[in-house]
């Protein structure tokens, strides 16, 4: 197994991709941690499963904009497994509104998660890492958005345009750690967030049109390429943005 005697985290993970991730990573051998931000029942039932299969889990609530909470997150992962090799910052937030009319409280919000949040993973995992003199793997789950502008979400957008530029200069200065970097960037990923979008065959068909394979992906196509960013095959990929979008930002780059 790819990960075996392996402990992750993955922030976010009660559901969508964090969950298909949490379920990968624990299917190939790593003990994971489980988080959550508001609902520790879907938390409680991943880690059933992974239990379930013959894994260690293990919930733990956090708010990842909180440095308190995050600090606590990585504690507790290595007070019940001994150690932290791999970090999935994977929690995210988005409120779709036209820009003259998003508040600035809205700004803010999604600062605080997606950007704060991930920067806040990012440093209390590298200590972790680096203190265990160990190779560690830090993987943060971007969006196509880090490149493709995307009218009515600006907020979104800056954020993960943030993200980019912190993995790149991350990847470089935690290199002589031994600790990688990179970016998973989904496009249009069919997660229980999508549900008002597959409600409304206009806009379904609007967004197929944007990506040339003609169908949004499935969460565990994430997971697929987020195992291999937390395996030793992985060991020599460092500071990159890995798309898993059906071709959309090629597709949107000749529009």
């Amino acid at each position: 197994m790819r990960l075996e005697n392996k402990v992750a985290i993955v922030t976010g993970s009660s559901s969508g991709i964090g969950k298909a991730m949490a379920l990968a990573f624990a299917g190939e051998g790593a003990a994971v941690v489980v988080n959550y931000a508001h609902h520790p029942d879907a938390a409680n039932e991943v880690v059933k499963e992974i239990e379930a299969s013959g894994g260690r889990g293990l919930v733990v609530g956090a708010d990842v904009s909180d440095p308190k909470e995050v600090g606590a997150m990585i504690q507790g992962a290595t007070d019940a497994f001994g150690r932290l090799d791999i970090m999935v910052n994977n929690a995210g937030m988005e409120r779709k509104m036209p820009f003259l009319e998003t508040p600035f409280e809205v700004w803010q919000e999604t600062i605080a998660i997606n950007l704060t949040g991930t920067w806040l993973g990012c440093q209390a995992a590298a200590k972790q890492m680096a203190a265990q003199e160990d190779p560690g793997r830090i993987i943060n789950v971007s969006s196509v958005h880090e490149d493709l502008a995307m009218p009515t979400n600006a907020p979104y957008c800056a954020t993960k345009g943030g993200v980019r530029m912190l993995m790149r200069t991350l990847a470089v200065e935690l290199a002589p750690h031994d600790i990688t970097v990179n970016n998973i960037a989904p496009g249009a990923i069919d997660t229980p967030m999508d549900a008002p979008l597959k409600e409304n065959p206009d806009e379904m068909k609007e967004l197929l049109s944007e990506i040339p394979l003609g169908r949004m992906g499935k969460p565990e196509e994430v997971a697929n390429l987020a195992l291999f960013l937390a395996s030793d095959d992985s060991s020599y990929v460092t500071g990159s943005t890995l798309f898993v979008d059906g071709g959309m930002i090629r597709h949107a780059g000749t529009l």
